[in-house]
């Protein structure tokens, strides 16, 4: 982390989203958290607590507010739109949670309102900044192992389990695996392959009756210069794909296998819309002891995605939570990496280079209107039993 201007941070939501990145927050010392605007005075009031900083009563007074810089956007999906399109066009650059928005027409909007502002907007974070992830695509980049030509993603978690508010049930405002999680598979497939994506032919899976949205889907993605992507996710919690990765769970925690079912159990049964989003809201910031987050140990590892393994013209590499594997022709070597100091700091790097105008954001508008896309046409393919080609595309090098 390089040293210089502070940016002052307004935060639009202290859910889930903002509780998730909030060790990253207190970390780094480049950012400073100003502001904020929720609908719950309680976590209103640990803002002003834990930080020093002003709560707002709407998103029109924090954008008010001189001492935001930037803007987090991590309100539910179906809010982004209006949110970002508020922040740019009060000259405010933007973080704002994936998926970009909950429909392709949001998403045109918000990528046009970019770029005709002075501002850029950062969508993340997802898996595609992930050290791993960028390690794999340096290790492409340097030409070594050729160019990738298959790329193979599958995760098995307990995602449909955890507590849901009802707008995260309805695939129509913008929930479902394929909103919430497809778009990460995507973001990364997008990364390795380096290429424009050119079609998606998809299933998904919607089995129980008592989460009516997709829970699992399996999707191929094919790219410009031939290469394509398999992505699988299943929802369902059964089989845990983190036992492929040394029991490191999404966020480089190391995981208990012991607990089985533990998502399913800790939901339990007979529990209404209204209790269940109480028990998704105890679980977040101003709800609960702030130092549980405040003070949260680093993680063991790097975040990941589950399974990831990228076929290059030379070498197979295999993303794991602590480095990439090559498997060359000859011999197989593992390119170790350091424990993060920060973590999710790489989403940092790039909101902070794209404040200071260091650098344009890969992660850009246009980049998530293309991961949404891919993800929408996997919706969409499922349901027409069909080929969907897209036209919103971008390769990550021209996503600015």
């Amino acid at each position: 982390m390089s040293g210089g201007r502070t940016i002052g941070l307004g935060v639009i939501g202290l859910g889930r989203g903002f509780t998730l990145m909030l060790p990253t927050f207190v970390r780094d010392p480049r950012f400073r958290l100003v502001a904020a605007t929720t609908p719950g005075a309680e976590a209103r009031a640990a803002f002003e607590r834990d930080f020093g900083a002003r709560s707002h009563l709407s998103v029109d007074e924090l954008l008010a507010d001189p001492a935001v810089d930037a803007v987090y956007v991590a309100s539910p999906h179906q809010f982004h739109c209006e949110h970002v399109c508020a922040a740019v066009a009060a000259g405010r650059h933007v973080l704002v949670d994936k998926p970009l928005a909950v429909s392709l027409e949001e998403g045109e909007r918000m990528v046009a309102a970019a770029c005709s502002a002075p501002v850029h907007v950062v969508v993340g974070p997802s898996h595609s900044f992930d050290a791993p992830v960028l390690k794999a695509c340096e290790i492409i980049a340097s030409g070594a192992v050729g160019s990738p030509r298959m790329i193979h993603a599958f995760n098995y978690t307990d995602f449909l389990y955890r507590p849901r508010r009802p707008e995260e049930l309805d695939t129509a405002r913008g929930g479902g695996v394929v909103y919430s999680q497809a778009v990460h598979q995507v973001d990364v497939a997008r990364a390795l392959a380096g290429t424009r994506a050119t079609r998606v032919t998809a299933l998904t899976g919607n089995w129980d009756p008592a989460r009516p949205t997709e829970g699992a889907y399996s999707a191929l993605m094919e790219f410009e210069d031939g290469a394509f992507a398999s992505l699988t996710y299943s929802g369902y919690g059964r089989f845990d794909s983190d036992e492929f990765m040394d029991w490191h769970g999404e966020l480089g925690r190391r995981k208990d296998p012991a607990d089985y079912g533990g998502a399913r159990r800790a939901l339990g049964r007979g529990l209404d819309a209204a209790g269940e989003t109480a028990r998704k809201r105890a679980r977040n910031y101003g709800h609960v002891d702030s130092s549980r987050f405040l003070e949260a140990p680093l993680p063991h590892a790097h975040e990941h995605f589950g399974v990831v393994t990228v076929s290059c013209e030379r070498a197979d590499l295999r993303l794991k939570p602590d480095g990439v594997e090559v498997f060359g022709d000859d011999r197989r070597e593992f390119v170790a990496l350091a424990a993060p100091k920060v973590p999710r700091i790489e989403v940092m790097n790039e909101l902070y280079d794209a404040v200071t105008g260091t650098a344009p954001p890969v992660h850009s508008a246009a980049s998530g209107l293309a991961s949404l896309e891919a993800a929408v046409a996997i919706l969409n393919s499922a349901r027409d039993r069909g080929p969907v080609r897209l036209s919103r595309q971008v390769a990550v090098n021209e996503s600015h």
